[in-house]
């Protein structure tokens, strides 16, 4: 019962790269059609790839993928595959990552990706009833400067309107929030909100720094606040959501096992978590996948799971008026099932 409500409980996703939803078989269509020559003689082979055994023979493999996408058309499919997943694992809002970076760094225009990108949120909205909206994550090593020149072309888009947020991913150690400052003003300037990658592969104290220095409203991963007292202190004092993703974790290697795994910890230390899939295609599962893995292993109850459900609601980005029909969804969901028993 507990692994069909995990799946059927209207949610928001939170933490999920666009660009790491690039299942097997969309790889290889995008690149065919492009012309884009791949080093895989069949799909068998592309899914052996995807069996990568460590980060760097990841972020190898995950940035010569993203070579193929060229077109809007690409972005558009790359999204709608995501939302026909996302649909059968009870999605109801998504807020998108998107790299902008590591688009134009190879010739691809900016309206070209956030136009395709908006287009698979309209299918979304369209045929699976998903609502959507677009974060654009920068990449730490390339630096504030660059994250700025960046940040100012996207906002002379006419689908910027399409972006909620800003974040930072990519390489954690030797990047601290503060370093990002400048970013994060010239954000809230253009009426976008904040979020980070930060006590991940990074020090746990980097979530503090981030809420403290930055003024985030959600941390992306932040696993590793447990290892720092302020960080959990100002966690609990701003009531700011974590976006955990214990499947990647484990993928990546950051834990040996699910068990080890600090998400029964941080749910017990009462922080607000939420559980999200990364990046679906390379990590193992989707986000309900993610749960019903979490709640298997820690013995997660039907409260657990609505409370997971409710929360990935209430601290979306998703308009009022939204969160509250998504919620009352949950009600009647509940509301049947009990009537049913």
């Amino acid at each position: 019962m507990r692994d069909e409500l995990a799946y059927r409980l209207p949610k928001a996703e939170l933490h999920v790269h666009a660009e790491a939803c690039l299942e097997p078989e969309l790889l290889l269509q995008i690149a065919e059609r492009n012309g884009h020559d791949l080093p895989y003689a069949s799909i068998d082979e592309v899914r052996r790839a995807y069996e990568w055994s460590d980060l760097g023979a990841f972020l190898d493999l995950y940035y010569r993928h993203i070579e193929v996408l060229r077109t809007e058309t690409d972005f558009r499919q790359l999204v709608e595959s995501y939302m026909s997943h996302a649909a059968e694992q009870g999605v109801r809002h998504v807020e998108m990552f998107f790299d902008p970076q590591a688009h134009t760094r190879r010739g691809v225009p900016l309206a070209t990706v956030v136009d395709g990108l908006a287009a698979g949120l309209d299918s979304g909205a369209r045929e699976h009833g998903i609502s959507g909206a677009l974060i654009a994550c920068f990449i730490r090593e390339l630096g504030v400067e660059s994250a700025q020149e960046t940040l100012a072309e996207l906002a002379e888009l006419p689908a910027f309107e399409r972006i909620v947020g800003i974040g930072l991913d990519s390489i954690e150690e030797g990047f601290p929030p503060p370093l990002f400052a400048p970013l994060y003003a010239q954000a809230r300037a253009l009426g976008l909100l904040g979020v980070i990658h930060a006590g991940e592969a990074g020090p746990g104290e980097n979530v503090g720094l981030a809420l403290s220095v930055l003024g985030v409203e959600r941390i992306d991963h932040g696993v590793r606040c447990g290892d720092d007292a302020a960080s959990i202190a100002a966690l609990r004092e701003r009531g700011t959501a974590l976006t955990v993703c214990p499947l990647s974790n484990v993928r990546i290697g950051m834990y040996e096992t699910l068990a080890d795994h600090p998400v029964a910890q941080l749910l017990r230390d009462g922080l607000e978590v939420t559980i999200n899939s990364d990046g679906p295609a390379y990590f193992g599962g989707y986000i309900a996948d993610n749960w019903v893995a979490v709640q298997r292993q820690f013995d997660l109850d039907v409260d657990d799971l609505v409370t997971l459900a409710r929360r990935s609601i209430a601290v979306s980005f998703a308009t009022a008026e939204r969160k509250a029909q998504l919620l009352r969804e949950i009600d009647r969901m509940l509301d049947k099932a009990t009537a049913t028993n």
